[in-house]
């Protein structure tokens, strides 16, 4: 049962044992007119709270999110699942022409990353989300009319330039309902559509392949295109209705409980996420200006880089001498196993506060798998290591991709810019890395997979880095405000420019 008002006075009255830091400056939390009850209030009431409007905040925003995001990836990595049929000899494809039809999507998609998601600050991101949906759910079903090469190939460039808003307008949209200590478990909830996509793609395929193929005189993979297609189309109808926006103009949360879910997040670091506050641009140079963006991206890039053979899963699968429909129903277990234990580990990431550690290790499990799958040619122990390539690098992203995103807290347009750049210069992987696994190289894969191998020890390593970098920044801010509490007349927190609030410090 969530406290009333009457509760709050009553709370308001007793001793406070908030636990936020203010300082003798103006505080954005000031601005709150709840301010005074919310921050005397007790700890027992604040989890009381926290959590009734948790329930309310997951109920309406991550069923939608997961189930748009698994679209998402669906519509995107359906090719490889296309690819099982009849595409290639339908469409006179040889060479590295899947690798090309693979990579122009990154193209297109990086371009539209950054202009995409300064756009969402400026408008209402349920609408904005859901028609960025119903757009690349209707080029999706195109990919079913085209004729030849070069039709897939415009039909891929058009899918990159309206998928290209989702991804990071989520990451925004979420990082504008939860704490930093909350994002991470819900990242992993999220990101657990790019498993749960793989895992459906190949059971999708399997039954539209193998039982549609031909139906009304029309190829198997042209079905799948359509069918998913227009499933995309569907849900993004309704999301329009389901999705919210920000916490202060959402109706299915009373008066007070704004004001809550408002002031919690401005406790969480005490700085203002008014979107009004500052322009696209000053966000824009205030996420260039930190030189951790440019590390983050790094990290990002390497890992995407890192799962670029999940675009061509099911060809690697296939080189274990099964059947293509047989071939497809086995990748199911690898991407169910993965999503399972993307889950736990975003857990324990969430639950003790650790990062860099998190990824160190599932990276270094990657890493073993990808050099299993390419240093032998025993079927068993080449399936095995394939459960291991995706568990350690997937798992691993969707706590990266939470770590930036509470890594630029705020302001919200440099929030915004960080993780837009983040994303689009991450993605870049995806071009070259595509190409990673020509048809050539099977059935071991020796160069990619060998390449991959010391990619992921890397990403693990530049964690450790990271690690270490906001250790040492985190006593820099220890510093400043132990200097500013012996000099009271200097202000804690600065009216403008980008210094961080007191009290706050960087996960990692």
């Amino acid at each position: 049962m969530e406290p009333s008002k009457h509760e709050i006075d009553d709370l308001a009255s007793k001793p406070s044992h908030a636990t936020t830091t203010t300082t003798g400056t103006d505080s954005p939390l000031d601005n709150n007119p709840w301010a005074a009850q919310f921050s005397s209030a007790p700890p027992e009431w604040h989890r009381a709270s926290e959590k009734a409007l948790l329930r309310k905040i997951d109920l309406h925003l991550l069923p939608f999110l997961i189930l748009m995001y698994l679209l998402n990836f669906l519509d995107r990595s359906n090719l490889a699942q296309a690819r099982q049929g009849t595409l290639e000899a339908d469409l006179g494809m040889s060479g590295t022409d899947f690798n090309l039809a693979t990579s122009i999507f990154f193209v297109a998609y990086l371009l539209m990353q950054l202009p995409s998601n300064m756009l969402i600050t400026r408008l209402r991101p349920s609408l904005y989300l859901s028609t960025a949906m119903a757009l690349w759910g209707a080029v999706s079903a195109c990919n079913a009319a085209s004729q030849k090469f070069t039709h897939l190939v415009v039909v891929r460039i058009m899918l990159g330039i309206v998928e290209a808003p989702f991804f990071p307008g989520a990451v925004f949209l979420m990082s504008s309902w939860y704490s930093r200590a909350e994002l991470t478990k819900r990242m992993a909830y999220f990101y657990s559509g790019n498993a749960l996509a793989n895992m459906f793609g190949g059971v999708i395929g399997a039954g539209v392949l193998g039982n549609l193929e031909g139906a009304r005189g029309i190829s198997g993979w042209r079905w799948l295109f359509i069918i998913e297609g227009t499933i995309t189309i569907a849900v993004a109808i309704a999301a329009a209705f389901v999705l919210p926006d920000y916490p202060n103009t959402t109706r299915w949360l009373s008066e007070e409980e704004r004001a809550y879910a408002s002031w919690r997040l401005l406790a969480d670091i005490n700085e203002s996420d008014d979107q009004n506050t500052r322009s696209v641009w000053d966000g824009l140079k205030l996420a260039l200006k930190d030189y951790r963006l440019y590390l983050f991206v790094l990290l990002q890039h390497l890992s995407l880089l890192s799962q670029t053979f999940q675009y061509f899963f099911p060809s690697i699968v296939g080189t274990l001498g099964y059947g293509k429909i047989q071939t497809l129903w086995l990748t199911a277990p690898v991407w169910f196993a993965t999503f399972l234990i993307s889950v736990c580990v975003t857990w324990t990431s969430s639950k003790t506060g650790d990062r860099s550690l998190h990824i160190f290790f599932l990276m270094l499990l990657a890493a073993v798998g990808n050099a299993v799958a390419t240093g032998t040619t025993k079927v068993g122990a080449r399936f095995f290591a394939m459960f291991l390539m995706p568990m350690g690098a997937v798992s691993a992203y969707q706590i990266i991709i939470s770590w930036v995103a509470n890594s630029f807290p705020r302001p919200m347009v440099k929030r915004s810019a960080a993780v837009a750049i983040a994303n689009m210069f991450g993605n870049t992987a995806s071009i070259y890395g595509s190409y990673m696994y020509p048809a050539s190289a099977a059935p071991q894969y020796i160069p990619g997979g060998s390449a991959n191998s010391v990619i992921c020890l890397l990403v693990g390593l530049l964690a450790l880095f990271l690690r270490y970098l906001h250790k040492w920044e985190n006593k820099k801010l220890e510093k400043a405000e132990a200097e500013e509490a012996e000099n009271p007349e200097t202000a804690a927190v600065a009216a403008s420019g980008d210094r961080r609030a007191a009290g706050f410090r960087y996960i990692y």
